[in-house]
């Protein structure tokens, strides 16, 4: 019986850093060769330039650079057969190709035949269709290989079937979302197993990109649609598996599936260390209210990147509760991060002494709120030019959706940590990181929450409850809704009507505000495009 080791090579790229990349790739056939004796390595889509590379794929020197990297990995890669991912050139067309090098040689190369585009996806600005299959043998065993979307059809993963495939390869790059991990499993691989009788194995992209996360999660599918191997969630991994005629053998012990708050909160931990390191950054800064937003943003910054990487600022103003002092002070002192307390109130006091000729005899309303908000955007600003350190900014989805936040105030920063957070979930992630250890108080979790930018105030004084607001925003924004659907799940017509109208007037804002992790399936930016001028009501 012939049998194959093969190792499947779960890492994590940097857009357009082809030679970097190269590097790691050859860092990890080498370990494959000699560590885990195998005899094929495969690698992840378009590793060699990262994903998505979007518009660097117009760029004639990008492709340049990208087909002298696999010319590189073609060369040095003697002693081990690859299966890579990258950006191929052929007869005037662009495509999102995979090549099978054996002996220093490119021997089989596949085309991608289904592009998305969708959501976070847009390939075919970029890339042609494929339209053939590929089925390549390596020691007696003959691989059908595809990329990502061609398994969520029937026809590629059939046609390798028909070209006398043994078992199907499939290169991903597939972004992470709250429910991508099981519906991957049970709803398409697992299915397209069992309809072409044919094992799959699943090699995913791991690591942060902009606003997109990568999960790994790589596995192995038998032929009856059974996952009998799971790679590990958020980390870069190099495991090897043995592929026989018969089926496929897992040598390491395979990994479960994360509960929902782990898989999100290692979500964010991933995205903000890889933004801030991908981007040169000296650490994170960010403002410290002593409410629940910036409580879990700061655990997942200290998480991420380490206690002396973070730096808070405590910037109270007249409304600042003693209480939230209280809790701020406890958060940094629990995950051990350096603070500072910058009052606000003699910054208040001068501005309001050079407005006060144009605001004479206007009555104060929000205005006024504004200012401290933007004081405290301005500090942090200032921090971060002179430190080189990045603002993290805490607003959360709920807050975003309906403008309950202030542009060049509270979503000031360089990069949004819970953007596409609902506020209902932030309470679960701050209880699910307390059970690692607590570092947000009781309190804070408890306690109604507040933008403490006027006397006693609360959130609910300008919103619905969070309990009513998140079903609404998410039935509106994440499943296309309208007003009449909403309210026939049983919502007050008129908090419905409400909520709409600040989501849609407030998309203006939005445009504005800075990156940020992507776990749902419709976040704001790459996923929802609204226009900000429209008369459609």
């Amino acid at each position: 019986m012939n049998r194959l080791p093969v190792a499947i090579a779960q890492l994590n790229f940097t857009v357009g850093d082809v030679d970097a990349n190269v590097d790691k790739m050859l860092a990890a056939a080498g370990r494959a060769r000699s560590e885990l004796g195998c005899r094929a390595v495969i690698f992840p889509e378009l590793s060699i330039t990262g994903y998505p590379p979007e518009d660097l794929l117009f760029r004639k020197d990008f492709l340049d650079r990208a087909d002298a990297a696999l010319a590189r990995l073609t060369d040095a890669t003697t002693d081990i057969s690859v299966i890579v991912g990258h950006p191929h050139r052929a007869h005037g067309h662009l495509y999102n190709a995979a090549s099978v090098i054996s002996e220093g040689r490119v021997t089989a190369r596949y085309l991608k035949r289904e592009l998305p585009n969708f959501g976070v996806f847009d390939e075919k600005r970029y890339f042609s269709p494929g339209d053939q299959p590929c089925v390549f043998q390596i020691d007696g065993i003959n691989m059908g290989l595809t990329i990502c979307e061609d398994v969520w059809h029937a026809q590629p993963v059939a046609d390798c079937a028909a070209a006398g495939a043994d078992l199907i390869l499939n290169l991903n790059a597939s972004p992470y979302d709250l429910h991508k991990a099981r519906e991957r499993e049970e709803q398409v691989v697992s299915q397209r197993a069992k309809a072409s009788a044919l094992p799959i194995v699943y090699i995913n992209l791991v690591g942060g990109q902009d606003e997109l996360v990568f999960d790994g999660g790589s596995f192995a599918c038998s032929a009856a649609g059974e996952v009998i191997y799971r790679e590990a969630f958020f980390e870069e991994t190099l495991s090897r598996l043995d592929i026989a005629s018969q089926g496929i053998e897992p040598v390491n012990k395979s990994v479960a599936l994360l509960a929902r708050e782990e898989s999100v909160y290692r979500a964010l931990c991933i995205g903000v260390r890889d933004y801030v390191q991908k981007n040169g950054f000296q650490g994170t800064v960010l403002g410290l209210s002593g409410g629940i937003d910036s409580a879990l943003t700061l655990a997942v910054a200290a998480d991420a990147l380490g206690k002396n990487n973070v730096h808070a600022v405590l910037m109270p103003s007249r409304y600042t509760r003693e209480m939230s002092i209280q809790d701020a002070m406890a958060e940094v002192e629990a995950l051990g991060v350096a603070h500072e307390v910058i009052p606000i109130e003699p910054l208040v006091e001068s501005y309001r002494r050079q407005l006060e000729p144009i605001f004479q005899g206007l009555p104060q309303d929000t205005t006024e709120e504004n200012l401290q908000s933007r004081i405290r955007g301005n500090l942090l600003m200032a921090i971060s030019n002179k430190t080189g350190k990045l603002v993290l900014a805490t607003g959360n989805k709920s807050e975003m959706a309906v403008g309950y936040a202030t542009l060049y105030g509270d979503m000031a920063g360089g990069f949004a940590v819970i953007k596409d957070v609902f506020k209902t979930l932030v309470y679960e992630l701050a209880v699910y990181r307390n059970t690692n250890g607590e570092v947000i108080p009781e309190r804070v979790i408890t306690r109604p929450p507040s933008a403490e930018l006027a006397p006693d105030q609360e959130d609910t004084d300008s919103l619905p409850p969070y309990g009513v607001l998140d079903p609404i925003l998410e039935a509106f924004i994440e499943h296309d809704c309208a007003a009449e659907e909403i309210i026939a799940k049983g919502f007050d017509p008129q908090v419905v009507e409400n909520v709409i109208r600040m989501v849609v007037r407030n998309e203006y804002k939005r445009r504005q505000a800075p990156p940020g992790v992507r776990i749902t399936r419709r976040a704001f930016g790459r996923d929802r495009r609204y226009p900000i001028t429209s008369g459609f009501s």
